[in-house]
């Protein structure tokens, strides 16, 4: 999956293709090389970005300050850095096919 790799530092850094606004939050597939998230919040003010790095340490089960998004902050496309994640992020998609 090229949507991931992990950092020889530990740090697991993904490839996001986001689309704000949407009815819920929740992972919805691969959109080319980038895994696609769905929010439901807006992209006013900062708001999705909240968001997703919510939803991220969430689902990695860290704090929301060891997630950061390094690049694409204004754009759908993010590169996202998770700090510590002990998750796979090859699961993510596996309960999203039900």
């Amino acid at each position: 999956m090229n949507w991931y790799r992990r950092e020889n530092n530990g740090k697991l850094i993904l490839s996001l293709y986001i689309q704000p606004g949407a009815k819920n939050t929740q992972f919805a597939g691969l959109h080319g090389d980038a895994l696609k998230i769905s929010l439901a919040a807006p992209p006013i003010e900062g708001k999705a970005n909240k968001a997703l790095i919510k939803f991220l340490a969430n689902c990695f089960q860290v704090s929301a300050n060891q997630v950061s998004i390094k690049r694409g902050e204004r754009s759908r496309y993010k590169l996202v850095e998770i700090e510590q994640a002990t998750i796979d992020p090859g699961l993510l998609l596996e309960g999203e096919s039900s």
